[in-house]
């Protein structure tokens, strides 16, 4: 479902962020990438869908190479790419169902969108993705009168709405209460088993990972440092992942 071969990121003037990332990754796996802040999570998970421009190397998703895409065949392929933010990024004056619908602005025409003019259809749709994060009696409510996990709940149902084959979260709790964190991950493993959806979710706690990932990828400066079942994170790969023995 992705494919990233010899992937390098240098952000300006001259960080090397990502250092030779080569990584398959399923269709319907549930992968964890683990690391510190710095390691490069946010970055790869932005280098997917070309929210940052890789220097070097290769990312394709669902068979289509999403380095080297022109603007119109890049706008198609993130169709299949829902993104979750760990800042919502929601329009905070809208309503919960207008910023679901924002997930289908890939399909419709510019102008009746940007006028609010969804079809029936992508209406239907929005409103049950909302259901399904267990926020179908909100619709009308201004996404600025939610709380941080309702809007994070909104955030997802807008990547649903956008009907993808892959959904990338870049730590979808860090800006929530840590009670909420369980809420938030048990939905992305919901989406992943009951639609056999490629989630690829970046986490910096280890005990999160283990108890929600079917694979663990771990990175430290910019490089995979392991990649394996939670089974298999030992004390020692934590180590070699974390440096200092941090979120074990």
């Amino acid at each position: 479902m992705i494919e990233v071969a010899g992937l390098r990121v240098v952000l300006p003037p001259a960080t090397v962020a990502l250092d030779g990332i080569d990584l398959v990754v399923r269709q319907g796996e549930f992968v964890v990438v683990l690391g510190r802040s710095g390691a490069g999570k946010t970055t790869f998970l932005r280098a997917l869908n070309r929210l940052v421009e890789p220097t070097a190397g290769t990312v394709r998703v669902a068979g289509r190479a999403v380095t080297g895409a022109g603007v119109a065949e890049l706008r198609e392929i993130r169709r299949q790419i829902g993104m979750v933010f760990q800042q919502f990024n929601l329009v905070r004056r809208a309503s919960v169902i207008e910023n679901v619908l924002a997930g289908r602005l890939g399909y419709v025409p510019p102008l009746p969108s940007v006028m609010g003019r969804f079809p029936a259809d992508d209406r239907a749709l929005a409103r049950a993705c909302l259901a399904q994060v267990g926020l179908a009696h909100l619709a009308d409510r201004r996404a600025d009168t939610l709380s941080g996990g309702e809007q994070q709940r909104v955030a997802i149902a807008r990547a649903l709405a956008q009907r993808p084959a892959v959904i990338l979260a870049d730590e979808p709790t860090a800006s929530l209460d840590p009670a909420l964190t369980g809420s938030i991950m048990d939905i992305l493993k919901t989406i992943n088993v009951e639609h056999g959806l490629t989630l690829v979710v970046s986490q910096h706690q280890l005990e999160t990972a283990r108890a929600y990932a079917t694979r663990i990828v771990g990175f430290r400066q910019g490089r995979v440092a392991f990649d394996g079942p939670p089974s298999a994170v030992t004390p020692a790969v934590a180590g070699a992942i974390y440096g200092d023995g941090e979120g074990q």
